[in-house]
């Protein structure tokens, strides 16, 4: 029993002594997204505090794909030693699973590090629909069912949890216009193709809506964003079930010590609260989030567990 305490002990100086000898090398942050969207600028603003709080550099690596699968199960197959990390939506831990083609098991091969940041999804109207607020373009459904087009970033999107959860709430037949790329989203939604779109906020998005040329009808967030002080959220307008947001956070490979894991937490927590990273989201009415790991985990868990209900409910299959 004293052999095996001494052993148990020496195990537990290890894992402290390799916990305190971390970062030993650069630290690379995989991005789940191209370069030069507000996600991946947030990533870079971001690594950009930590080098200096950790002490050695901190580069971006974006992998981009399979609404964000590829850059996370890049992460999920790294080394578990703190060096490797990813910043992803939890879209690919949340959807992407119960529609049978994740590459890896959230629930086995990643960890939540800290939360980043969400972002606001607008439920917006184009040129071919007069519907001025919700009410207006729910009423315009419920005359012609299926006659009004709802585009999304893709089957089983969080677009198109929106809609099927918009759907059951309003009790509504509206027909999803699924797209493969948000660029040529946006370019169809601007030429009126179809007469509302869902899409994370971005200030290119808010320039089309201070130009007319699209039209707020509704907020997926938390609370209303700034830019938009007169557009209700979902839950304000009775559809809580189709609040939903895009949360963001940083994740790390099953498997790195808990010392680090918990080093990491409180650095982005402090580059996230300070001045320059605020305003950063606030010009694109994202909204930085922050707190434990294990409260990370538990919104995580609480959204898989909705999604798998909705997709079963809706029978949605991914392409």
């Amino acid at each position: 029993m004293k052999k095996f305490l001494t052993l148990l002990a020496l195990a537990g100086a290890a894992t402290l002594a390799g916990a305190q000898a971390w970062p030993s090398k650069p630290i690379r942050i995989v991005v789940a997204y191209p370069p030069g969207g507000v996600s991946d600028a947030v990533a870079r603003a971001l690594a950009d505090k930590l080098a200096p709080a950790l002490g050695l550099p901190v580069v971006i690596d974006n992998k981009a794909g399979a609404s964000g699968s590829i850059g996370v199960d890049a992460v999920a197959k790294a080394a578990p030693d703190g060096h490797t990390l990813g910043f992803a939506a939890i879209s690919p831990l949340v959807l992407n699973p119960h529609l049978g083609k994740s590459p890896f098991d959230p629930a086995k091969d990643i960890v939540p590090v800290a939360s980043v940041m969400y972002s606001p999804v607008l439920l917006l109207a184009t040129s071919a629909s007069d519907a001025k607020d919700l009410p207006a373009l729910l009423a315009a459904a419920k005359a012609k069912p299926g006659a009004v087009r709802w585009a999304t970033s893709g089957p089983a999107s969080l677009g198109h949890i929106m809609l099927e959860q918009l759907k059951a709430g309003a009790k509504v037949d509206i027909t999803q216009v699924p797209y493969k790329g948000g660029g040529q989203q946006i370019t169809d939604a601007l030429g009126g193709q179809f007469e509302v779109l869902s899409v994370n906020s971005a200030p290119a998005i808010l320039q089309h809506i201070k130009a007319g040329k699209l039209r707020a009808l509704a907020v997926g967030a938390p609370t209303r964003v700034d830019a938009l002080p007169n557009v209700p959220t979902l839950a304000e307008l009775g559809l809580p079930a189709a609040n939903m947001s895009s949360l963001f956070g940083i994740f790390a490979p099953a498997g790195v010590p808990p010392a680090v894991l918990a080093r990491l937490n409180a650095e982005i927590n402090k580059a996230m609260a300070t001045p320059d990273m605020r305003a950063r989201l606030d010009a694109a009415d994202n909204v930085p989030t922050g707190g434990s790991a294990a409260d990370f985990a538990k919104q995580i868990a609480a959204e898989s567990q909705n999604n798998a209900r909705v997709i079963k409910a809706a029978g949605i299959k991914g392409d």
